[in-house]
């Protein structure tokens, strides 16, 4: 029998390898491999971020401190900026178009700075939400992490500089009168509820922005248009007397209007339930909850795409 003829034969002969006809996906599935990249469970990627949370935090002072850094004043623009804001809106509305009917002055003005750190609290986070993903992609092609950490953390950057600036909001307050009282204890889950609130958004502003990040430049006009809506200048349920019910409800009942109020309510003596619409508690609470857990879903779906592309 010729050499050619026996290899013949004995490959003929031989058993099958016991990984033939296995498709890419079984023969790695057999194997324990796994997709490079691939999104976890929504457990597993709570427990993920459970793990770096002294990771978010610190990232998140770091960015605290370095916004500015190079300006001379340093951490002082964190109060000196909601606080010029405040200014400017109390010359344009307090006094030129006389937006503080009904007020007296030593309420509007704390009204009116309240409104002002309130709003720029989501303001802020919304801005920084859109720009993690994109505005961080040599972060996120370098390193294995959960990307949720970067708009939650970002999230959490604007909470502290707003808690610096409540030293400021509570001068504002006693100077014109109104004094520390078991009401102000209400601030704490006023803040805990803004801050699941502004989370949730963060985190569904950073999925749309790593999408498009051009959206970044629509924001601004977004955020302008829902401010002048929200009552930081004006008492909706005052200014709107007399205009269509369904309007001030429509006003009132958007969250950025009803954190505002919560925190106007627990600082201002004079500012009690008549200016807030009903159940404003649940309603805060009902915010928090809906687009804390609704973002954080939302971004957890598009982990595996983050930084492609």
């Amino acid at each position: 029998m010729s050499e050619t003829t026996h290899d013949a034969t004995v490959a003929m002969s031989a058993p099958a390898a016991p990984d033939e006809g296995l498709t890419a996906r079984e023969l790695a599935a057999k194997h324990g491999l796994t997709v490079s990249g691939a999104r976890p469970t929504l457990i597993e990627y709570v427990r993920q971020l459970w793990d770096r949370r002294h990771f978010i935090l610190a990232f998140s002072r770091a960015k605290l401190t370095a916004q500015y850094s190079q300006a001379k004043l340093g951490q002082l623009w964190q109060v000196a900026t909601p606080l010029l804001n405040a200014a400017v809106y109390f010359f344009i509305f307090g006094l030129l178009l006389e937006a503080d009917r009904g007020l007296p002055r030593e309420v509007y003005i704390p009204f009116l700075v309240t409104g002002v750190f309130v709003f720029t609290f989501t303001q802020s986070s919304v801005m920084a939400g859109v720009r993690a993903i994109s505005g961080n992609l040599g972060l996120v092609r370098a390193l294995h992490f959960p990307r949720a950490s970067l708009p939650i953390s970002f999230a959490l950057q604007q909470l502290q500089q707003l808690l610096f600036s409540m030293i400021v909001l509570f001068a504002v307050a006693v100077g014109f009168g109104h004094y520390p009282d078991p009401s102000w204890l209400l601030i704490v889950p006023v803040l805990v509820l803004q801050f699941c609130f502004n989370t949730g958004l963060a985190l569904i502003m950073a999925r749309a922005g790593a999408k498009t990040p051009d959206l970044a430049q629509l924001m601004p006009f977004v955020m302008r248009t829902w401010m002048y809506a929200s009552g930081v200048m004006f008492s909706i349920p005052i200014f709107l007397e007399g205009k269509p019910q369904w309007i001030a409800n429509v006003l009132q009942w958007n969250p950025a209007a009803i954190y505002m109020d919560l925190m106007r309510f627990a600082l201002i003596d004079e500012y009690d339930s008549t200016y807030m619409p009903d159940h404003v508690w649940a309603a805060a609470g009902g915010w928090a909850v809906l687009f804390a857990i609704g973002g954080f879903v939302y971004f957890w779906k598009a982990e595996e795409r983050y930084g492609r592309g």
